[in-house]
């Protein structure tokens, strides 16, 4: 189709030079650039299933050029949660103005072409139709208003109009069918998030997430999660290359992230992988094999590299704490200098992306162990609260206290 096209043009622009019309060579050119970009950079962002390529992509240079002072702006904001909120904006609204400029380069590639065949056109407002004229033009066909107050009075004039008419529709098409796809691929990734808060805390750790599986049974439970968060990072690695703005896109609760979440299970893993015992090391490596490769290659989609001189994440105070915590909780945790030394090669592993993506994205990492006794997010709101404490009779103890206790049909 697109072959023909230019092919088309190619003889329009060889006619109106035969017709003795001043026909602009660089403007044309100008026209179909401007179009054969922004369908190209529309194919791979939205319809390719896989990672778009090209350093001078206009969704790459977009993101580029908006989110350096997006992000700018709103870390020069001291309130956490009001920070928070005006970067979750930025996803939802760079995804509108992306198709905005998208449109627009449809347009203008087009008024650049009318533009320069010098095609006969009929303007009420002026006796001889100018750019502004073919700006017009081009902007009505493409959104297929329909108004006819400029009327076209030559066969290549009617082509390029029909063409541009009927590739609108095609665009607006394809937006409409692009949201559903983006927002059903938020929702998953967001649904296990959200699931992971009664088993890991707010924000997640994996102390935590340890902690709150040391009752009988909990190796087992713990391996389930481990299957169903080796299926997340699948899927958020499939997802998030075909569609890398969705990593703009930021959790409902300010402790949330998606690379958190995933973090805090790469830490887990590490953690099992290195010396828990009573614990299956199994499916904690095929976890962890495909989280860190989730991670990695997101990394290299937004052109990050590991920062390998980043704070200690775990240094040897906060790692007695560790260790401390999970013995209190009944977790047998090895403690000998090998298990040590596997811990740091696995954490070397992935952490240095994960410090990259959290410079880049302003997402702040869970740390190994809690700094304070966070609430859990579905435990903050006050009536659910006092509800909670209503019906359990027990005012004397928090929530989360008396639920998560170890019994068997109380599983988080």
């Amino acid at each position: 189709m697109q072959v023909e096209w230019l092919t088309y043009m190619a003889g329009s622009c060889f006619a109106a030079i035969q017709e003795g019309r001043n026909v602009h060579v660089l403007p044309f050119c100008a026209g179909v650039a401007c179009i054969f970009v922004a369908l190209l950079d529309a194919f791979q962002t939205v319809i390719l299933p896989r990672r778009a390529v090209g350093r001078f992509r206009i969704t790459r240079i977009f993101y580029i050029m908006t989110w350096m002072p997006w992000s700018f702006v709103a870390a020069r904001i001291r309130h956490a949660r009001k920070r928070e909120t005006v970067l979750s904006y930025y996803g939802p609204l760079s995804l509108l103005l992306l198709i905005v400029v998208w449109a627009g380069a449809l347009v203008l590639g087009f008024a650049l072409i009318l533009h320069s065949l010098r095609l006969p056109f009929v303007d009420p407002l002026h006796a001889r139709a100018d750019f502004a004229s073919d700006i017009y033009l081009s902007g009505t066909t493409i959104f297929t208003l329909g108004i006819g107050d400029i009327t076209p009075h030559s066969s290549a004039a009617r082509f390029v109009l029909v063409l541009e008419s009927g590739m609108g529709l095609g665009f607006l098409a394809m937006v409409i069918s692009y949201f559903p796809v983006l927002y059903g691929a938020f929702a998953r990734r967001e649904t296990a998030i959200s699931l992971l808060d009664a088993r890991a805390g707010s924000p997640p750790t994996a102390a935590e997430l340890l902690r709150r599986h040391a009752f009988e049974g909990g190796s087992e439970a713990l391996n389930i999660l481990l299957i169903e968060w080796e299926r997340w990072s699948a899927e958020l690695l499939e997802s998030h290359i075909s569609y890398p703005l969705l990593c703009y896109f930021r959790s409902q609760h300010s402790n949330q992230s998606w690379l958190g979440a995933l973090t805090a299970v790469l830490d887990t893993c590490a953690l099992l992988i290195a010396g828990v015992q009573d614990h299956a090391a199994r499916q904690a490596q095929l976890t962890f094999a495909m989280a860190r490769h989730a991670l990695v290659d997101l990394s290299q989609v937004f052109s990050q590299k590991p920062v390998l001189d980043g704070e200690d994440r775990l240094p040897d105070e906060r790692y007695e704490l560790l260790y401390k915590r999970l013995c209190e909780s009944g977790v047998r945790a090895c403690r000998d200098a090998e298990s040590i030394e596997r811990l740091k090669k696995m954490r070397s592993l992935y952490e240095g992306y994960a410090v990259a993506l959290s410079r880049h994205f302003k997402m702040t990492l869970p740390p190994w162990v809690a700094e304070h006794p966070y609430k859990d997010n579905w435990l903050s709101v006050a009536k659910v609260r006092a509800a909670t404490e209503a019906a359990t009779g027990e005012g004397g103890k928090s929530p989360a206290e008396v639920f998560m206790h170890d019994e068997e049909r109380h599983i988080f």
